[in-house]
């Protein structure tokens, strides 16, 4: 009887969803940078109340590009991972944030707390012997139920627009 009400718990508490982030295995898992938030899945990219931008897609050795996600109403967490835009692999790293949680296996960022937020900003670092391109790909969720996968963080285009946001 024990045994079974320990399983159900475990099970309950599994379900319930990650207040501290999301797994190492959101890197790889079947559909990539996106919750496994039971059947709930990413709502439409046209019906997004938040921004994701990037100061910069262009990098050199060691460039910081600070990406900045907000907007008018609170969200609960994200996920964000930096692709290289010539080869699609995983590229640089994050530098560490207040409630935060860093995965440098895949390069990616995430909350570390269920906190509403009105604005993270993070900064990601280029690699030391590297230079080219950048963009930023993940998830903004507004609560367990509510999320919006598959987001690639805007970013100039012109150099002249390059500069760190915050």
């Amino acid at each position: 009887m024990i045994s079974k009400l320990l399983v159900a718990l475990v099970l309950c508490w599994g379900v319930q969803s990650f207040p501290d982030g999301a797994p190492i295995d959101t890197c790889v898992k079947e559909r990539q940078n996106q919750p496994n938030h039971g059947q709930h899945r990413t709502q439409p990219i046209s019906s997004l109340p938040y921004r994701v931008v990037a100061s910069s897609m262009l990098f050199g050795p060691n460039t910081p590009i600070t990406v900045t996600i907000e907007g008018a109403e609170t969200f609960k967490g994200f996920f964000l991972q930096a692709r290289s835009i010539d080869t699609d692999q995983w590229i640089g790293t994050w530098e560490n944030a207040p409630n935060t949680t860093i995965h440098p296996e895949c390069s990616s960022i995430t909350h570390a707390d269920p906190k509403e937020k009105l604005r993270a900003v993070l900064l990601w670092r280029a690699p030391p012997d590297a230079q080219g391109r950048v963009y930023f790909t993940g998830t903004v969720l507004k609560n367990y139920s509510t999320f919006w996968s598959n987001l690639i963080a805007e970013a100039p285009q012109d150099a002249a627009q390059l500069q760190i946001l915050g």
